[in-house]
């Protein structure tokens, strides 16, 4: 045996046959899809020499690990022969083959009531990152009562934080295991878009491969594959030098929305995610999630949150988002300006972006202020995820949106009637576990109630001890 060819052992055939047994293949069909004779493949079934290359890319196509499977004779000349290869040109090539595919899949946004989809780069802004999550910060309700005053205590945490900004892509070369925590709306997948973006165009990490996976689709998939053959089924096929690329260390690794999964998903996920991660420790990874639905953490990964936009960030998206249109950026920006409380809904992108298309639609804003609260409202409970398909968790499912803003409206009415403007998460489950319990909903067994108050507090992201 050469140092240019592998076998498979005893076992490892075993593991092949069964492999094409369960994808449904003959090794006539294997071979027409990798465009070699049936010679080398019967040759990989019997146990003989084969091409290393050819041998990986069997294996690759099989979803086996080449390692695992290699007569153990082969192994000392595989890591010489490993040595020789030429990954920069092989970065390359994937790189140019999957460029059509991320600008196909990020180089457009479309949100809300947009009648068409904008170009990323036509739109977007500069994304900066707080170091300090803002949800771990450990104040006492004192110490709030002394930051804002009873009149505007509604817009307290719109644009507030004073913590030290990080431009995002800074943190990204900063760290290599990376979640962007955010608000809903915050920005963060428009964010994981920009990187991909950048990336393909040789603006940033042009020596790494972008890999952009939508987590709730992966999560989905038919047959429910491993990430690795997500990521070669679905983003790259019928690139096999992949496992090159991800053994370098040579990908830009984009995870978006874990959030996103469904409950009944996410151990899987979660678990596909930290062996992934593990098992190629060399490649970036950018990864992003709600703030509110961070249950769990990976220990690997430096959690930072996409901050609020300051009055840079919000003039750059105006002058963006009006240009070549009939209302001028100008006119828009001023309007703000003389309506400090209507300014504080634009730190949030998401809102932004619902106040531009309302004076895109009248060349103003509503004369009464309560209208745009409620469309924003209507954008954060129902629109946001319902345009996206996503549904949250189950356990709470029962609890309309109608009822959460019932909910909301006479927590709201109780506290601003009492002056408690800030109040602690158990008191807040006081009033979320008898709202629940007058409704007389059966389907919500004590532990069910708990369970919604819970994760309903976590949502609100409510003050705690």
């Amino acid at each position: 045996m050469t140092g240019r060819s592998l076998s498979c052992s005893p076992e490892g055939i075993q593991k092949a046959k069964r492999a094409l047994i369960r994808y449904s293949l003959t090794q006539k069909a294997l071979a027409e899809e990798l465009e070699v004779t049936r010679q080398p493949i019967g040759k990989f079934f019997t146990g003989k020499p084969v091409d290393r290359n050819l041998f990986v890319q069997i294996c690759d196509r099989l979803y086996l690990e080449w390692e695992e499977i290699v007569a153990e004779t082969a192994s000392e000349p595989e890591i010489n022969q490993d040595n020789s290869i030429d990954i920069d040109a092989i970065v390359q090539g994937v790189r140019e083959k999957i460029k059509p595919i991320i600008q196909e899949r990020c180089g457009t946004m479309r949100v809300l009531d947009m009648t068409q989809p904008i170009g990323l780069n036509d739109i977007y802004t500069s994304v900066n990152i707080l170091d300090k999550i803002t949800g771990q910060r450990r104040l006492g309700i004192d110490e709030l009562l002394q930051q804002c005053k009873s009149q505007d205590f509604d817009l307290f945490g719109l644009n507030r934080i004073t913590e030290k900004r990080l431009p995002g892509l800074e943190a990204v070369e900063k760290y290599s295991k990376l979640m962007i925590l955010g608000k809903p709306g915050a920005g963060k997948t428009t964010f994981l878009k920009y990187l991909a973006i950048q990336c393909i165009g040789g603006e940033f990490q042009a020596e790494r491969v972008p890999i952009f996976v939508t987590l709730k689709s992966f999560a989905e998939a038919a047959n429910k594959p491993g990430l690795l053959q997500y990521i070669t089924e679905e983003i790259i096929n019928p690139i096999s030098s992949i496992r090159d690329v991800l053994t370098y260390g040579k990908a830009l690794i984009l995870l978006d929305g874990l959030d996103e999964v469904r409950e009944e998903d996410s151990d899987r996920i979660l678990k596909e995610i930290r062996e992934f991660s593990e098992r190629y420790p060399k490649n970036q990874f950018v990864m992003t999630c709600r703030i509110a639905a961070r249950e769990y953490i990976f220990e690997k990964f430096t959690e930072v949150e996409v901050a609020d936009f300051d009055d840079n960030q919000i003039s750059n998206f105006a002058n963006n988002w009006f240009k070549e249109k009939a209302v001028k950026p100008e006119t828009f920006i001023k309007r703000l300006e003389e309506n400090s409380r209507i300014k504080q809904l634009a730190a949030s992108p998401l809102l932004l972006t619902l106040l531009c298309l309302a004076f895109e639609e009248s060349g103003d804003f509503p004369a009464n202020r309560s209208e745009l609260y409620k469309e924003g409202l209507d954008a954060l409970l129902k629109k946001w995820d319902a345009k996206r398909g996503i549904q949250r968790d189950q356990i709470y499912k029962k609890l309309s949106v109608q009822r959460k803003e019932d909910l909301l409206s006479k927590m709201a009415l109780t506290t601003f009637e009492r002056g408690d403007y800030f109040f602690k998460q158990k008191v807040a489950e006081q009033y979320i576990t008898e709202y629940i319990r007058n409704l007389q909903m059966p389907i919500l067994t004590k532990k069910h109630c708990n369970l919604t108050v819970s994760k309903f507090c976590v949502q609100l992201n409510i003050i705690m001890d």
